[in-house]
């Protein structure tokens, strides 16, 4: 009874603060003793008393927000943490006022944080140099039992490229003359969306989510991965909305997980009517603009890519793979301040660089310069995009319409040293098409194992002394084409050779290379063929009067972290509450024979268990005639994304790949 009482006024206190931003010393005292000090959360080390987001929607669609929290300190760790706390923005679409930071001791005095200590600094760029900033607040030094409270305002919005998870908790409030902030108002007029996480790393006790908007703006939403209490009030021109939840326990990592937006609760809300909406207006704004337009010097190289290709195919190949190569990806500028209008043509011809969008809109002004349809499109690389339609995009790329109407999907970012158009490494992705029918969310589909194969064939023999002799031939396509050539091209072209050699001499450190031939990574006409001769003294183990030792390509050639990562994942945990994901599909086969001494025979050969599942296909198996050993091995990964439930087999299937790297074959005397 006394548990529940203290409960129910953790909640009254609480819902009393969130009305009232600057509520007395007492009551947050009050708060941070109801708290406790993290007996159900022992491995906490800090845990949120409340975390409330007021928003308000002007007709502009520009919003103001006002974010309060309060956060209490349960260990050293948690302290060193909060020392200093930083809210992400940047200038040219969002303003950022960090209006109080106080700090409530244990022993029950109150420090405020001097407005003027706070600092705003130059956010930390890499590849992406779009003058994004950083609200820094000094906090100082805290101790277990203290508690921080922070109220920030901000209005504008954020471009998903740059959101982070700091940012994204950040969405938009309070009432402000709107005359002086068109700068602020969002690229889609007249329309707000935002994605609340309902999720943390640490105890949430209380959070909440509050939006009001004008009464002819009907907000639609969706409460994704669990629940949370809501309403809606309507009051003459205005109707509010409500999101509440209480005691949110921190969540755990998994392995390979997929991105914790797909699983974990989460709000998102949108004024925009549908997806085709969206895709309307991403069509009209950058035709409006003109971001493709040809100019007389793209498309004299347009001519010259393009003058000896026989067919659309080929120009199509041509063209994308010479933006991929030739667009370095750098972000001087994010030109209007909201990402959705790619920089024109013109500019990225001349600069020669650009962040995804100004690759994508390149080779759309370039096969337009050739005489193709073709439109970009907006995807989110790395998570899934939701019905609602919020903008949950972080990636843009481009569209081929053919003659027959069907649009093919190319992506001059994700493609450089990839024979394919598409990158197979963005396989069950959502994306929207900017094309002036307009278009509803779709999602890329699988992409077969077989497009992906890594074949492995070799021939070998092995003397009495236990030395063995033999070559392999490695065949790649796809996504495992391209690891190899990225792998090649991480060393000069001197060095090309020592990347192959590094894959026998994992296997054998005393491997002598007889023979080696390489391809050039940069030619992108033939898939990957790469051919090893080698001789490895000593390799077969004698014990007594056996022979043991397992066949090189058994031992799987370039089982390194890069080019098989799938070998390297953790399979410590044998089931999983979230999807989990790989690189991509992919089919690995291998085959070798090995001639044996004549007098030696078979004496053991080690046997696999046979997967099969949606996840993953698996078998492996030796055969023994006469003198000669064949071995032979097939292992499928079936897609990118997988659900929890088909960790088992894919686990399984994985695990026996791994036995045959290890379990040798053995041999002794007729």
């Amino acid at each position: 009874m006394k548990k529940r009482f203290c409960a129910f006024l953790m909640v009254s206190l609480i819902s009393a603060m969130v009305c009232n931003l600057y509520a007395d010393d007492s009551r947050i005292f009050a708060l941070i003793k109801s708290a406790g000090k993290g007996e159900k959360y022992k491995n906490a080390e800090q845990v949120v008393i409340f975390d409330s987001t007021r928003v308000r929607v002007m007709d502009s669609g520009l919003s103001y927000v006002t974010m309060h929290s309060l956060i209490k300190v349960l260990k050293p760790a948690g302290a060193l943490e909060l020392a200093c706390r930083r809210y992400d923005y940047d200038p040219l679409s969002a303003y950022v006022d960090v209006q109080a930071a106080r700090i409530y001791r244990k022993n029950g005095t109150v420090e405020t944080v001097d407005p003027a200590t706070v600092l705003d600094v130059a956010a930390p760029a890499r590849a992406i140099y779009w003058g994004a900033r950083q609200k820094m607040v000094p906090v100082g030094r805290l101790e277990v039992g203290d508690a921080l409270e922070t109220i920030v305002f901000r209005k504008g919005f954020t471009y998903a490229l740059l959101q982070t998870e700091s940012s994204a908790a950040l969405s938009l409030s309070s009432g402000q003359d709107e005359s002086e902030d068109e700068r602020y108002i969002p690229p889609m007029r007249g329309h707000f969306y935002d994605i609340i996480p309902f999720w943390s790393s640490v105890p949430v006790l209380f959070k909440t989510y509050t939006v009001t908007l004008p009464a002819d703006k009907p907000l639609q939403y969706q409460f994704y991965n669990g629940e949370a209490t809501n309403w809606v009030h309507f009051q003459q021109d205005l109707t509010l909305y409500h999101w509440e939840k209480k005691d949110i326990d921190p969540w755990k990592r998994e392995p390979h997980m997929v991105a914790p937006t797909d699983v974990l609760p989460e709000l998102l809300v949108s004024t925009s009517p549908d997806w085709y909406a969206k895709s309307l207006w991403f069509h009209k704004v950058n035709e409006d603009y003109g971001s493709f337009d040809v100019t007389p010097e793209v498309q004299e190289k347009t001519d010259q890519l393009i003058k000896d290709c026989k067919t659309d195919e080929e120009k199509v190949s041509v063209l994308t793979h010479w933006v991929a190569e030739e667009i370095r990806y750098s972000g001087l500028t994010m030109g209007k301040g909201e990402g959705y209008t790619l920089h024109k043509g013109e500019m990225t011809f001349a600069d020669r660089c650009g962040v995804c969008k100004d690759k994508a809109g390149m080779l759309v002004t370039m096969l337009r310069a050739a005489g193709f349809e073709s439109y970009p499109a907006m995807t989110m690389a790395g998570s899934r995009i939701d019905p609602i339609p919020a903008d949950q995009f972080n990636h843009s790329v481009t569209l081929w319409k053919k003659k027959d109407g069907s649009y093919v999907l190319l992506d001059p970012t994700w493609v450089p040293g990839v024979r394919e158009l598409w990158s197979s490494a963005e396989q069950q992705q959502q994306y929207l098409m900017g094309v002036p029918e307009g278009a509803d969310l779709m999602t890329t589909p699988i992409s077969p194992p077989e497009n992906h194969y890594f074949n492995i064939t070799g021939t070998s023999e092995l003397s009495m002394d236990g030395t063995l002799s033999g070559s392999f031939t490695l065949e790649a396509e796809g996504q495992s084409d391209a690891l190899i050539r990225r792998g090649m091209l991480r060393f000069q072209n001197s060095m090309w050779h020592a990347f192959v050699e590094q894959a026998l001499f994992d296997i054998a450190t005393n491997a002598e290379i007889i023979k080696l031939e390489v391809p050039d990574p940069y030619d992108l006409s033939e898939s990957v063929r790469i051919e090893v001769h080698y001789r490895i003294p000593q390799y077969a183990q004698k014990i007594d009067d056996r022979w043991l030792f397992v066949p090189v390509v058994a031992r799987h050639p370039f089982a390194d972290p890069y080019t098989n990562s799938h070998l390297f994942m953790s399979f410590a945990m044998s089931e999983r509450d979230y999807p989990f994901r790989t690189r991509c599909s992919k089919l690995i086969q291998f085959k070798e024979k090995i001639k044996l001494p004549s007098n030696l025979k078979v004496a053991f050969t080690p046997e696999f268990d046979r997967q099969q599942g949606n996840a993953a296909d698996f078998s492996a198996e030796y055969q023994n005639r006469g003198n000669e050993i064949s071995f032979t091995q097939t292992y499928a990964m079936k897609k990118r994304i997988y659900e929890a439930d088909e960790w088992s087999n894919f686990r399984a299937a994985a695990l026996e790949a791994k036995k045959v790297m290890e379990r040798p074959v053995i041999l002794e005397k007729k």
